[in-house]
């Protein structure tokens, strides 16, 4: 048998050797990455769980701003984001597309649907990137976002192929041209990751908006390759942090008022702008504002608008209303009569004239008379009396030319001008010198106030929707006592009568149910020139007033700028705000009316020991006839005695220390005659029966001695034999 040589085979040992070379570097490398887990420095681990791992975002909703009564004036809504897939890849069956088939006919149909061009919606369609690639889905910006629920629907019927919808969330304002200037408004901007922030951009949404901006949560898991969540995996929630609730002074019913009163007011006379206030004098709480022009914070929709709040940070010369504090600084003083008299019409400052409303004035009149006659010359007097520095020491006790310190944006502070004497005159009435109105508001609020000044604000309080516990409070705060509570209460009754006098400029404000006391104020316009415009249709008609007068529940600014007045008074249109909304604000808060009957009695104190002139203003605001028997000051004794009812039209003789001025008696009677002469201790002799005809002393004669006082009476029917047989002094008969 012959036996088989053996041969060595070189192919099959140089493959042995290849392979289990390689088999063992892989080996190698398996043992390696088995024992340290990592991978070109990579940990294996890591990087399988960002494979694997997913994460969903959990979109926070920006908190709510309330009314003071809990009704919604601001939140997050459920809205859709457009989108478009525009890349052929989308669909698996051209029988049913999933991309944008017809570019043209798409763009037109959803340019009838969002603000945007058809050009332009086009050009989103077939835009392709630097590669000449279509990307797989476009959107249209802010075109596409918030779309509400009835729009997504219409372009859902439409049936475009490749159009779809997201669900998203809009900021949604229920009430519309709702304090607009003030609440603002929100938007979503665009992010570097791709993600939408919703930030404030005006008003109260820019200034809070860190504290009504939540915190996204997530959600995060484990998934296979094909993004199937694995069975057992652990799901990590973060939980998102919702934005913090604002609660404000606002009241809904109030400012729906007011909204409507301005609405109406700018239809009929289209002024150039309007502002107004309504505020709580006790707190500081303000129930409503608004201006027009306005918009809709949804839209943002408006013409000719200041995006600005212009109670806040604008400046006005006030006008007539200022002259409100220059007549507290005057009582307050101690420097205020009255019944003094002073020579209307005009008064030189140097080379300046300052000149009363009708140019000639109503020649020599009292004080009273011309505040209730808004008098410019009266001011200027007033300020002699008061002295300059004091007079800019109480506007600053009032707050101005500084901030109220409200809870709102950019406030302006505005300027007292008093470099040159003239302009320390023209400051008095409200001209030259910059208030804002919110200013005004906070001042008017000592004089309602028993002479507290209470500081402006609009935010009650900030809450944690989650908790529900309150994170900040805003307490009233006192600002103040520029004036004492029977200034105050002064100030008050001579607001009052200028709706009641007769030659007051603010009848056209009397309410039938409830006292008004306010001042008017028609200011001219600075040019910028240093010149004003003139004409019944340039200038800022305002009113600046309270009510109910003995206990002011509630206080008001309003203006209107250039209104297109049409034969009508300048403070008519100024009134068309005010009335109504103060009327109706009243009787919404059950504030009890005063009684409207006009019955004929009316009820008096004892008024022992009480300022003689402010109780002058009180009975006249009252319908009677009050006499001042003395030089003024306090009150020593009183006829009739109070407390008791008086007819209208009565009159209640006040004794004060000093001496007497006589008074006017034509047409007292015997009895008004007699009782004078009792409280004042003079010889006084009446002659004839029935009313007063002349009076041997003239009137304004002040009594220092006991010579007799000779008046003479007439019946009505003497009277009027008199006037026809004797005919006027002067007079030429045929």
């Amino acid at each position: 048998m012959k036996k088989k040589r053996f041969r060595f085979q070189w192919g099959a040992f140089l493959l042995l050797i290849f392979y289990g070379g390689l088999f063992f570097l892989l080996f190698s490398r398996m043992f390696m990455l088995q024992v340290t887990g990592e991978v070109e420095g990579q940990e294996l681990a890591a990087r399988a769980a960002a494979k694997y791992s997913k994460e969903s975002a959990i979109t926070a909703n920006r908190g709510k701003i309330y009314d003071t009564n809990g009704h919604v004036i601001a939140e997050d809504t459920l809205s859709y984001r457009l989108i478009a897939v525009v890349n052929e890849k989308a669909t698996t069956d051209a029988k049913k597309p999933r991309h944008v088939v017809n570019a043209e006919k798409t763009a037109k149909i959803l340019a009838e649907y969002i603000p945007m061009d058809e050009e332009k919606i086009y050009k989103q369609l077939t835009r392709v990137n630097d590669k000449g690639e279509k990307p797989y889905q476009v959107e249209f910006g802010s075109a596409g976002r918030g779309i509400s629920h009835e729009t997504m629907s219409k372009i859902k019927a439409e049936k475009l192929p490749g159009v779809l919808f997201v669900n998203d969330l809009k900021r949604y304002y229920p009430n519309g041209i709702f304090a607009s200037h003030l609440i603002g408004f929100a938007l979503k901007e665009d992010n570097k990751d791709g993600t939408f922030t919703t930030k404030g951009k005006m008003g109260l949404e820019l200034t809070y908006n860190k504290e009504l901006t939540g915190k996204d949560g997530k959600v995060e898991y484990e998934t296979d390759a094909f993004s199937y969540l694995l069975p057992n995996s652990e799901k990590m929630v973060t939980p998102a942090k919702d934005g913090d609730d604002i609660y404000l002074t606002l009241d809904k019913t109030i400012q729906s008022f007011l909204e409507e009163s301005m609405t109406m007011v700018e239809k009929e006379y289209n002024p150039e702008s309007m502002t107004a206030i309504v505020a709580d004098p006790k707190t500081g709480k303000i129930l409503a504002m608004s201006q027009r022009p306005t918009f809709n914070p949804d839209t943002r929709d408006g013409n000719n608008m200041k995006w600005l709040n212009e109670a806040i940070e604008e400046t006005i010369e006030p006008g007539s209303t200022m002259k409100t504090f220059t007549l507290a600084s005057a009582i307050d003083s101690g420097v205020w009569d009255p019944n003094k008299t002073y020579p209307s019409g005009q008064y030189r400052v140097h080379d300046r004239v300052i000149n009363d409303y009708n140019k000639v004035g109503w020649g020599y009149i009292t004080y009273l008379q011309g505040f209730q006659r808004s008098s410019n010359t009266a001011m200027a007097h007033l300020l002699k009396l008061i002295g300059e520095d004091v007079f800019f020491d109480y506007l600053d006790r009032f707050g101005f030319g500084k901030k109220t310190g409200i809870d709102l944006p950019n406030e302006a502070t505005g300027t007292l001008l008093s470099n040159y004497p003239v302009e320390r005159v023209t400051t008095t009435f409200g001209q030259g010198s910059t208030v804002t109105p919110i200013q005004l508001i906070q001042a008017l609020t000592a004089i309602a106030n028993k002479g507290k000044m209470m500081q402006p604000y609009v935010i009650d309080r900030i809450v944690d929707p989650l908790t529900g516990k309150t994170i900040k409070k805003h307490e009233p705060v006192v600002k103040g006592q520029p004036v004492s509570a029977d200034t105050a209460k002064q100030v008050k009754e001579i607001l009052a009568s200028t709706l009641t006098a007769e030659l007051g400029t603010a009848t056209d404000f009397v309410l039938d149910d409830y006292e008004v006391a306010g001042k008017t104020g028609t200011a001219q316009i600075p040019l910028g020139n240093g010149k004003y415009s003139w004409g019944s249709n340039e200038f800022l008609y305002s009113f600046l007033g309270m009510a109910p007068v003995d206990n002011p529940q509630l206080i008001m600014y309003v203006s209107v700028k250039r209104p297109k007045l049409k034969g009508d008074a300048g403070s008519i249109p100024v009134s068309k705000v005010f009335n109504p909304v103060m009327l109706n604000s009243l009787k919404y808060l059950n504030v009890n009316p005063e009684d409207v009957k006009h019955v004929d009695n009316t009820s008096i104190q004892d008024y022992t020991g009480q300022s003689a002139e402010a109780i002058q203003v009180e009975l006249a605001n009252d319908g009677l006839k009050p006499v001042i028997v003395g030089s003024g000051g306090k009150i020593i004794d009183q006829y009739p005695k109070g407390p008791q009812k008086l007819v209208k039209g009565n009159f209640v003789f006040l004794k004060t220390e000093g001496d007497v001025t006589l008074p006017d008696f034509t047409n007292w009677s015997l009895r008004n005659v007699l009782a004078f002469k009792s409280m004042a201790n003079l010889e006084i002799e009446a002659v004839g029966e029935g009313f007063v005809a002349s009076q041997s002393v003239s009137a304004g004669t002040v009594i220092s001695d006991s010579s007799p006082i000779v008046v003479k009476l007439k019946t009505p029917a003497e009277s009027f034999k008199q006037d026809v047989e004797t005919p006027p002094e002067g007079e030429i008969t045929e």
